[in-house]
């Protein structure tokens, strides 16, 4: 199958498919470089098909059709909407909706694109952490368990906007703070894939490269229309330091955009605490606590301190 036939789908996770209920669109199942049609719209899935199917569903198996995608949405919402499903299954079936699209989102060129399309993941977000008052513990309790690139960006956008509620931001403040959080690291598209996959420590010359990478993600973003001021400076400062010798500007403090700042927590936090080929993940707290222990001055201390609140949720849940 070629780019150009598979872009004419995109992937879902089998596990937001509950059983007993007719789909109103076909799914599809990638065998042998062919799409084979796996479940025709109108039928519905049995319990133990899926469950026997979850463990082999890497993300990369299961598509459904472009045209299809509005019905695919509209039908996780209604999962969202149910009264006999639990906060924790609802919670997991949007994260593992929005981590599907956000593969495809990455893969996009079109960088305006994929912006747009990602504003109803986290419009979806913020409406069930408004609905459920246990939905940002569970969101977050199913995050940091891979270090893929579009799994990173989507909890670093949970934990973005578990802080931005605890620090009091608005609904449209946070709406440009999950979308900020999900493309902060836009500008590794220009980063060779060996530096971004490398085991181990980067050498003098990769570090260079990797560090260039705010530098990217503005000009990424610079060439395409109605993206904020606030979105370009999570991505271009989010490596800034409170105490003023990060990069690329060294600037300090209040001078660092408060999206920047709690991307540079919750980038940290999350790379911390997610296993990785060449790491073993930190717990929650202690993770916390080298941040603010022995990386002392990288980080806005109030919003350090409001992270606390985040991680109490999520140990809560």
């Amino acid at each position: 199958m070629t780019g150009q036939e598979l872009a004419q789908y995109f992937r879902i996770r089998l596990s937001t498919i509950h059983p007993g209920k007719l789909t109103p669109f076909d799914i599809y199942l990638l065998l042998d470089g062919r799409m084979v049609l796996y479940l025709r719209a109108g039928d519905q899935l049995s319990d133990g098909k899926i469950q026997s199917l979850h463990a082999r569903d890497t993300g990369n198996s299961f598509f459904v059709r472009i045209e299809d995608q509005q019905k695919y949405r509209n039908w996780v919402r209604e999962e969202m909407n149910r009264d006999d499903l639990d906060s924790f299954s609802k919670a997991k079936i949007l994260r593992e909706s929005s981590v599907a699209i956000m593969e495809d989102l990455f893969e996009n060129p079109d960088v305006n694109s994929a912006l747009d399309q990602s504003r109803p993941i986290i419009t979806d977000f913020i409406k069930f952490m408004e609905r459920e008052p246990e939905a940002m513990q569970f969101l977050i309790s199913l995050s940091g368990h891979d270090f893929y690139t579009y799994n990173h960006s989507l909890d670093v956008s949970i934990y973005s906007l578990g802080l931005g509620t605890v620090l009091g931001f608005n609904k449209v403040e946070l709406e440009e703070l999950g979308v900020a959080s999900l493309f902060h690291d836009v500008g590794k598209r220009h980063v060779s894939l060996d530096i971004l996959c490398k085991k181990g420590a980067l050498d003098e010359a990769e570090w260079e490269q990797m560090k260039r990478h705010p530098q990217y993600g503005l000009q990424i973003l610079n060439q395409h229309p109605n993206i904020s001021d606030a979105i370009k400076a999570a991505c271009f400062e989010h490596h800034e330091s409170w105490s003023g010798n990060g990069y690329p500007q060294q600037i300090a403090g209040q001078e660092i955009h408060p999206f920047a700042r709690i991307v540079a927590i919750t980038d940290t936090y999350d790379a911390m605490t997610t296993q990785r080929s060449y790491n073993v993940p930190l717990k929650p707290l202690d993770a916390v606590a080298i941040m603010k222990e022995k990386l002392a001055g990288r980080y806005d201390p109030d919003m350090l301190k409001a992270m606390y609140s985040v991680l109490f949720k999520m140990k809560a849940a």
